[in-house]
C-alpha cells in the first residue's frame, strides 16, 4: 500500500483527489495539509511514500515547502497539483527536484497517470512541456517567447506571487523567515526586471497576475 500525503489549501480538492486515490486498491491517503508548516508536520509524522503539493498555499508558499521537503525528506517524491500556468512553473520545480507537474484542469485519468509514473520514479509533464524542457537542454530556441516572469529567480518569484495575494512587506518577511529590508531587496529586483516605475504599478501588476492565475 502506498500512502500518500495531500498539501492543497482547498478542503474540496482534498476530499475529490481523496475519492480517486482511494478508488486504487493499493493507494492510500495518509494525510492531508493546508499549509507549510502544517505539511511538514504531517510528513515526519506519516511518513508517505508521495507528497502531492499544489503552488498555492494558506500563509504559505508552495515553492517554499518543496526545498523544505526536499532538504528534509530527500527519498520522498513531490508531485505538483495546481491551477498556475505550466509553462512558468514546470521547469522550475524540476530544477527544485519534484517529479512530475500536472494542472488541476486536467481529467482524472490524467491524475492517476502522474501518480503511477511518480510512484514509479519517472518524471511526469504534460508532452508540451516535456518537449520544451528538452529543447532548452540541448540549448534550442523556445518553442513560445519567454513569459514576463520567466526572469524572476523562484525566491523573487514566490514574493511576486506573495505581493499579488495581498501580503504585506512584513508579512511576506514572516512567512519566509527573512528579514523585511531582504523582502524590500526583493521588491526592487522584481520592479527593475519587470520594468514597473514604483510600488504601486507593482502591487496593481501583481495583484492582476494573481487573478488571472486563479486562487491556486
Amino acid at each position: 500500500m502506498k500512502r500518500i500525503l495531500l498539501v492543497d489549501d482547498h478542503p474540496m480538492v482534498r476530499e475529490r483527489l481523496t475519492e480517486v486515490i482511494h478508488r486504487e486498491a493499493d493507494l492510500t491517503v495518509c494525510g492531508e495539509a493546508e499549509d507549510r508548516f502544517e505539511a511538514l508536520e504531517k510528513m515526519a509524522a506519516s511518513q508517505p511514500d508521495l507528497a502531492i503539493v499544489d503552488l498555492t498555499l494558506k500563509r504559505s508558499n508552495g515553492m517554499e515547502l518543496i526545498k523544505d521537503i526536499r532538504a528534509q525528506f530527500p527519498a520522498v517524491p513531490i508531485l505538483v497539483l495546481s491551477m498556475h500556468d505550466e509553462l512558468l512553473y514546470a521547469e522550475r520545480v524540476i530544477r527544485a527536484g519534484v517529479r512530475g507537474y500536472i494542472t488541476k484542469q486536467e481529467a482524472t485519468r490524467k491524475v492517476m497517470q502522474a501518480i503511477r509514473s511518480v510512484l514509479a520514479g519517472d518524471i511526469y509533464l504534460s508532452e508540451k512541456m516535456a518537449a520544451q524542457i528538452a529543447a532548452a537542454a540541448v540549448g534550442a530556441a523556445r518553442a513560445k517567447p519567454g513569459l514576463p516572469l520567466d526572469g524572476l529567480s523562484d525566491r523573487e518569484l514566490s514574493v511576486f506571487e506573495m505581493i499579488g495575494r495581498g501580503r504585506s512587506t512584513r508579512q511576506i518577511a514572516d512567512e519566509l523567515k527573512l528579514e523585511m529590508r531582504t523582502i524590500e531587496t526583493y521588491r526592487a529586483r522584481i520592479k527593475d526586471k519587470l520594468n514597473l516605475k514604483d510600488a504601486n504599478e507593482l502591487l496593481q501588476y501583481a495583484i492582476r497576475w494573481a487573478q488571472s492565475e486563479g486562487a491556486g
